[in-house]
């Protein structure tokens, strides 16, 4: 709803022909990874996810799938947010910032081509850019870029970027910006990117392929072809690995199985580092949700440690805000608004429900979200709140939540690495308006140094929490499973993405 030489979270193999144990030491943990076979420069890696992509364009609503497939694979930008959640330059070669912070000069890597064989040039940069902050743009990330006051392209190579207002997270925020042939047409359907990997066949409701692009301007893969295979439910998903029809799953969605594989010698099991939150977003804009203390007596009204056991057993992170650990202004908010049914009770008498009131809650309809909103239904029944549940598909989540925002209260997952920003924009699908945050979070963005910045950022998020804007729940564990002799992969996976070019497989 986003490579490299060495990445933190990742393992390197190296190609040899005897039984070799590799101790991993990863951000998260050590495990022992061992394979008896060569590498296979161009073997087919086949992925299992439940995340399919409603369409291939990430500015038109095309959910978290696509940046799992796409981001770093099929399409590259300016900048790519590595597994460690550094920035690192990718088509930039190089660039400039002026004393007063308001122009940005890049330089682009040379001899990089389209997947359909036109040249990089300057004006597909701006093309992208402009694509991402137009109006009819879906992207969540387009009100990040609203200080781009203008983008001058003096030749192929350069682009020039002024801004209304200093953007110390400029860097960070072009990451998002897929470049795109600016001469391309129908991106929902197809592909013109500049990655290691070109579109090789979308077989809707089942699969993905991508396959090498011979003629990428970096280090080529290390396998010959990728294949994403779709699953509607976290069983089947698990059973296909069992069987190898797929060789890794990007993120494990269903904890009770994970004792098949880990009591098992022919698989790997490692956590990383999520930053997927799951929440229950008010519609703040309307009532009740937009009497604070009605959303703070919700959040006290459920129990986060029992759902989060419920759904993930011992696995996953409760969090007070929408903040993970992972982000520099984290500060721990667990204890505000916590469970507390009383308390509860009392705040909906204060508010002008002593006798509660109905809602309902809109629920994607793929898992764990369906569980959670009956665990919630039964917790807010204690305090007198009565919930109807209405599930509905992605799509249907886009159009009538995301876009419309037709709803009271909706269950969702938000994937992205920094993104307390959403909370400075009165506009988003959950409608938050506290003048002082967007203040804060714009003054933020305006910071010469980040120290000012995170400062900034924490006095926000201890603000957003204390108004319980939204109800967070946990972060989600990251847990990816995969055969024995198959390694190279991202582990963190911030943002949804999933970097495929260092996978190796053995056969």
């Amino acid at each position: 709803m986003s490579g490299f030489k060495t990445r933190n979270g990742t393992m390197k193999h190296t190609n040899r022909a005897v039984t070799t144990a590799l101790a991993i030491v990863l951000g998260a943990g050590v495990f022992t990874h061992a394979f008896a076979a060569e590498n296979n420069p161009d073997a087919t890696i086949n992925i299992g996810s439940l995340y399919e992509p409603q369409n291939l364009d990430n500015t038109a609503g095309a959910g978290q799938g696509i940046n799992e497939a796409f981001n770093g694979n099929v399409y590259e930008a300016l900048f790519r947010l590595d597994d460690d959640g550094s920035v690192q330059p990718a088509l930039s070669k190089e660039f400039t910032a002026s004393e007063d912070g308001l122009t940005y000069t890049f330089k682009l890597q040379p001899g990089v081509t389209f997947h359909s064989g036109a040249p990089l040039t300057s004006k597909d940069v701006k093309f992208s850019i402009e694509r991402v902050a137009a109006p009819e743009s879906k992207s969540s990330r387009k009100n990040s870029l609203k200080t781009i006051a203008g983008i001058e392209t003096p030749d192929d190579e350069t682009v020039v970027i002024k801004l209304s207002s200093r953007s110390i997270s400029l860097p960070y925020n072009l990451s998002y910006v897929w470049i795109v042939n600016d001469e391309a047409t129908d991106l929902q359907a197809k592909e013109d990117g500049t990655g290691p990997y070109a579109l090789e066949d979308w077989r809707r409701g089942s699969s993905l392929a991508i396959k090498r692009f011979d003629k990428y301007w970096g280090e080529k893969p290390k396998n010959g072809e990728v294949v994403f295979q779709y699953f509607t439910e976290a069983t089947a998903l698990n059973n296909a690995l069992l069987t190898g029809s797929v060789d890794v799953i990007t993120s494990v969605q269903s904890p009770d199985s994970l004792a098949q594989f880990k009591d098992n010698p022919e698989f790997t099991v490692s956590e990383g580092k999520s930053t997927t939150k799951l929440l229950l977003a008010y519609n703040d804009r309307v009532a009740p949700f937009d009497n604070v203390k009605v959303r703070k007596a919700l959040a006290r009204a459920i129990d986060d440690e029992k759902l989060l056991k419920a759904v993930w057993g011992d696995y996953g992170t409760l969090i007070g805000s929408f903040v993970p650990p992972t982000d520099p202004w984290y500060v721990d908010l667990t204890k505000v608004d916590a469970y507390n049914p009383e308390s509860a009770k009392e705040l909906l008498k204060e508010a002008g429900y002593p006798d509660g009131f109905t809602f309902t809650i809109d629920t994607p309809n793929y898992d764990p979200h369906p569980i959670a909103a009956q665990f919630i239904q039964s917790e807010l029944a204690k305090v007198g709140v009565k919930v109807n549940i209405n599930i509905i598909t992605a799509n249907e989540w886009y159009t009538k939540i995301y876009k419309a925002h037709d709803f009271q209260a909706t269950l969702q997952e938000h994937v992205n690495h920094r993104d307390i920003v959403f909370y400075g924009n009165p506009d988003f699908y959950w409608g938050y308006n506290n003048p002082q945050v967007v203040d804060l979070i714009k003054q933020a963005e305006a910071s010469a140094t980040t120290d000012e910045q995170t400062a900034k950022l924490t006095e926000a998020n201890k603000i957003i929490a204390e108004d319980a804007a939204s109800n967070w729940f946990y972060l989600y564990p990251q847990i990816v499973v995969s055969k024995k002799s198959v390694g190279g992969y991202s582990l963190n996976g911030l943002n949804s993405q999933f970097f495929a070019y260092d996978i190796t497989k053995a056969e």
